[in-house]
């Protein structure tokens, strides 16, 4: 089984592109993926709680994981979203400062990054991660950034080593051995399968995954173990 953490539903107001749920339902079962994390655009860009019901909606007509979203140019309605999301049991919740105009070492971004990391969810961050990791150190927060390009994976792999917590999606990590170094280095349990599947080109991302010179154990926790884990599946 394969899950993608970087699901993400709705209207991209820069290039003023729409996917569905139900575009997006289809294009994961042509691409052999079972499901995943689902994240609203609208609940980063224009309406965080419609749009968080508008993802968990979703993530139960399709059987994927409901992922909350916060505004961060909205920094109090971000901290009742991060409530709520802890209230109602969504393990998950994305940060989209990049996307949202916010610069990565906002002081509000650290202390939300800690309210929700308190509350026992897992951050799921986009951003360069020289730009936005800074923010999550040192909080004892699990996050997944899911733009890590492999151009700075020998950054990421010194900030992990001291941030257990710490975690990359595969999705920009198509460079040679990228995805084994992850292994090597930190372990398979830190190697999130992620492709943002509709947004981007899943294709290169499973055929990395067909190349990767993982153990079939180490391929199930990329795959599908390492995201259940951190959504809190059969906890």
């Amino acid at each position: 089984m394969i899950l993608d953490c970087d699901l993400l539903i709705g209207r991209d107001i820069v290039y003023g592109r729409s996917v569905g749920a139900e575009e997006l339902d289809a294009r994961l079962t042509e691409a052999g993926i079972a499901g995943g994390a689902v994240a609203s655009l609208r609940a980063l860009l224009f309406d965080a709680p419609s749009g968080n019901d508008e993802a968990r909606v979703a993530a139960a007509a399709h059987g994927w994981l409901p992922v909350a979203g916060v505004d961060l140019r909205d920094a109090l309605g971000a901290e009742r979203e991060i409530e709520r999301a802890a209230e109602i049991g969504i393990r998950l919740m994305r940060f989209a400062s990049t996307r949202e105009g916010v610069a990565g070492g906002a002081p509000r971004i650290r202390l939300l990054a800690r309210a929700a990391a308190e509350r026992g969810l897992t951050l799921l961050v986009e951003g360069s991660v020289p730009e936005v990791a800074g923010a999550f150190m040192d909080l004892g927060a699990s996050v997944v950034f899911l733009d890590l390009h492999f151009y700075d994976l020998g950054e990421f792999v010194l900030l992990a080593r001291q941030e257990p917590g710490f975690h990359t999606s595969t999705r920009l990590m198509g460079g040679p051995d990228a995805w084994e170094t992850v292994v090597g280095e930190l372990g398979a349990e830190r190697l999130v399968f992620g492709t943002r599947a509709g947004w981007f080109e899943e294709e290169s991302v499973l055929y990395r995954l067909g190349t990767a010179r993982l153990s079939v154990t180490d391929r199930q926790l990329v795959t599908a173990g390492n995201l259940e884990r951190l959504a809190g599946v059969g906890a």
